[in-house]
């Protein structure tokens, strides 16, 4: 994850467990562990049931794993938040190949291996929720020669979302997405800010847990732009 990626990630993570779930913290490798003990331990803290796994989600033996440790610990996993996106800096042109494999494999070869490796328990126990994280200006027919692979991934991330909630319509399962624009930890150069200020970790947890909560049982396929009704040039 980006770091930006990680914060929202981990203040999403305590306001679910404020909601009172039973959470899973994910990080890729050792680098990464002692912030995710460290948040783990928030959790704990709030009185939320917790478990620490790690493994990369581009690998589908080590989502495999990571998952079953998971549900060994936690029991099955209800509620999925694909919160994963690698971001490189540059035009596309400038950006490299590495970097382009790897920013298409961490949005969409990740949500698509951690979503699959879930939905056979969800559709046992016909309940479930996932939840993908896109990004605002991947919705519409955009030019961003800046950072495209990124965008160029949220936006199949935006369409494989149609695709499972359409495949799974008849399980229990909803599957939607949250795309903000960018988040308080962010800084976007030249960008004046709707209603004056990025939006808030509050702003993007909110509509994550509605639709976690039965109050959402019939929306799926959706996607909520957390943007504060920004509108870019085409």
């Amino acid at each position: 994850m980006t770091g930006s990626a990680v914060r929202v990630g981990r203040e999403l993570l305590l306001r679910l467990a404020d909601a009172g779930a039973d959470v899973a913290v994910h990080h890729r490798d050792e680098s990464t562990a002692a912030e995710a003990t460290a948040t783990a331990a928030d959790a704990r803290d709030r009185g939320a049931e917790t478990a620490v796994v790690a493994g990369d989600v581009t690998n589908p033996e080590a989502v495999d794993a990571f998952v079953s440790d998971c549900e060994t610990e936690l029991g099955g996993v209800d509620v999925l938040v694909n919160a994963v996106g690698p971001l490189p800096g540059g035009r596309w042109d400038e950006i490299g190949y590495d970097a382009w494999r790897e920013t298409i494999a961490g949005c969409l070869y990740g949500t698509y291996l951690c979503s699959e490796r879930v939905l056979p328990g969800m559709r046992d126990r016909e309940w479930g929720r996932i939840v993908n994280f896109g990004v605002a200006d991947a919705r519409d027919d955009r030019r961003v020669p800046e950072n495209f692979p990124y965008f160029a991934a949220k936006r199949a991330v935006l369409s494989f979302t149609r695709t499972l909630a359409y495949d799974t319509q008849d399980d229990g399962i909803t599957v939607n997405a949250v795309s903000p624009f960018a988040v308080e930890n962010t800084v976007v150069e030249g960008v004046d800010y709707p209603r004056g200020r990025p939006a808030s970790f509050d702003d993007v947890a909110a509509p994550v847990l509605f639709f976690c909560s039965s109050a959402a049982d019939y929306l799926s396929g959706q996607n909520v732009a957390v943007d504060g009704g920004r509108l870019q040039e085409a």
